[in-house]
């Protein structure tokens, strides 16, 4: 089982100034695309022209993105390498494009093409590197878009993107939803293979899809209840609306509230497992610590008390991210910082998702079961109630120090601890010798896969505590509409109302004039 800790040469610096620094002063490389950058600020600075506004307002594109102005940015990052990837958006693009590379038309779309990148008023040629032309609405942002692969920098005027303006201006044109732009932010932030794989089922959309689902049910339903109390009077209302929908909000509660326990696996997928590890004093909390980071993260030593405080280290447990916290061995103390040790130790204890409790030993009687019952004493001691091991995954058995055992005792232990009831599954191994720590692994790393789920095998699962907010904040809506219904059907349609509202504020979309639409779709009132 692999652990791993978790943390371009090329002939130029790409300057900053296509990044995200705004500063007026910027350090140029003179060599490199001075004029082909001055010409597309000149061509992103000024007003549009009547040919730049057909070019960028093609179908599909929205007014207000046709009016935007134009912007670019670094998208490959800063820092030394072979080629930088410059992107421009706006309708100003088409026009840079044709400019820096004497073509009367634009590339043919989604195509590399070689090109010289000149100077427009010297003709001299500053560069050679690929264009790519992705004209609205076909591109990331629903603009005009063009792509420079260079070799480096720029000249300060054409005006650098603010953090995250492409994909702001993707969103405003409808080509990602608020969860696969939320999605993409987690794919660029990963750092493991399962976060990766995560961000890319969000990105992919199933997240959207399932409350654009939901957003739609409770659409139908506000346009049935808004139909029902603004025309039942006037208009011919079918019988049996309030009973349908009725059915689809009992319906949809039962199924957020399952979205819902989902055991946090998404949202510890994203941010890492919490393990951590506890025991009694010189137990050898530390020198697991350092087995699994394969470096001396913490102080080891024969003496008693030598951690006093928590380390950290992030981990990569077989493509799973895990933030393991080494802590104070848990025993009384009459020394106030060894105390305070032992405090924030038992607080790390409780916010754990996974407890490996350190035994030495050396301290278990030779026999299994009196092992077994000292185990289970000891556990007790050291996790807090609600993490005893009747939980699901609440802690492993560290059995350390293995190597000074009769040979027979470590055989009589390894066959008599195996499915103890009440004990959580036991780990023999020796952090001075490494004897059974790939055993220990590989169960560890059996625990967490399950504590994260699979991210492409199980259902879309939350990843953002605001998710789970706001779907909490629905099901109480919900709850609203079921305890008015009886009653007041002006205040049971308001807590539909705000059940939509909520599901909204996860996909950034939902709006009063969509219901009218189904309001007239569906009962034809007005025709």
């Amino acid at each position: 089982m692999s652990v791993s800790p978790v943390g371009h040469s090329g002939c130029v610096v790409p300057c900053p100034s296509l990044g995200l620094s705004s500063r007026p002063q910027l350090v140029m490389l003179p060599s490199l695309l001075r004029g082909a950058w001055t010409a597309a600020a000149c061509g992103l600075r000024t007003r549009r022209t009547a040919a730049c506004r057909r070019v960028s307002t093609c179908d599909g594109v929205p007014g207000g993105l046709a009016d935007a102005e134009s912007i670019f940015s670094l998208s490959s990052g800063h820092g030394r390498c072979g080629v930088a990837v410059v992107r421009a958006s706006g309708p100003a693009s088409s026009a840079a494009l044709r400019t820096m590379t004497r073509g009367s038309r634009p590339p043919p779309p989604r195509e590399a093409l070689l090109r010289n990148i000149r100077d427009p008023r010297s003709q001299e040629v500053l560069d050679r590197g690929l264009v790519f032309w992705f004209p609205a609405p076909h591109s990331f942002t629903g603009e005009d878009s063009v792509e420079f692969h260079l070799h480096g920098g720029s000249v300060p005027g054409m005006r650098p993107a603010e953090a995250g303006e492409f994909t702001r201006r993707a969103f405003q044109a409808g080509k990602l939803g608020l969860t696969e732009v939320e999605g993409l932010g987690d794919l660029i932030h990963a750092e493991t293979e399962a976060q990766r794989r995560q961000a890319l089922r969000q990105m992919s959309g199933d997240l959207e899809r399932l409350y654009r689902d939901w957003s739609h049910t409770l659409k139908r339903a506000l346009a049935h209840l808004e139909a029902f109390i603004d025309f039942s009077e006037d208009e011919l209302i079918e019988d049996g609306v309030l009973d349908q929908v009725d059915a689809w909000v009992c319906d949809l509660q039962a199924e957020i509230e399952r979205h819902l326990q989902d055991e946090r696996r998404g949202e510890r997928l994203r941010g890492g497992v919490q393990v951590v590890i506890a025991g009694a004093a010189n137990a050898g909390k530390s020198s697991l610590l350092n087995a699994l980071c394969q470096r001396p993260a913490a102080i080891v030593s024969p003496a008693a008390g030598t951690t006093r405080d928590v380390v950290e280290a992030a981990l990569d447990i077989g493509g799973f991210p895990v933030l393991l916290s080494d802590t104070a061995g848990l025993r009384e103390s009459a020394d106030p910082v060894e105390r305070e040790g032992v405090r924030r130790a038992r607080e790390r204890v409780a916010q754990a998702d996974l407890t490996l409790v350190v035994v030495d030993g050396t301290d278990l009687p030779p026999d299994a079961e009196r092992a077994a019952a000292f185990l289970q004493g000891h556990l007790s001691s050291m996790l807090p109630p609600q993490e005893q091991p009747e939980s699901v995954f609440p802690s492993l058995l560290v059995l350390n120090k293995t190597d000074l055992l009769p040979e027979a005792q470590r055989l009589a232990l390894a066959r008599g601890l195996g499915g103890v009831p009440g004990l959580p599954p036991v780990c023999h191994l020796s952090c001075l010798t490494s004897a059974g720590l790939q055993d220990f692994l590989s169960v560890l790393h059996a625990t967490v896969k399950t504590l994260c789920g699979d991210p492409l095998a199980c259902a879309p699962t939350l990843t953002q505590a605001r998710h789970r907010a706001h779907l909490q904040q629905c099901c109480a809506a919900l709850a609203q509409y079921r305890r008015y219904r009886g009653g007041d059907l002006a205040l049971a349609a308001e807590g539909v109302r705000l059940a939509l509202t909520s599901l909204g504020r996860i996909t950034g979309r939902v709006g009063a004039e969509e219901i009218l639409d189904i309001i007239f779709k569906d009962f034809c009132i007005g025709k």
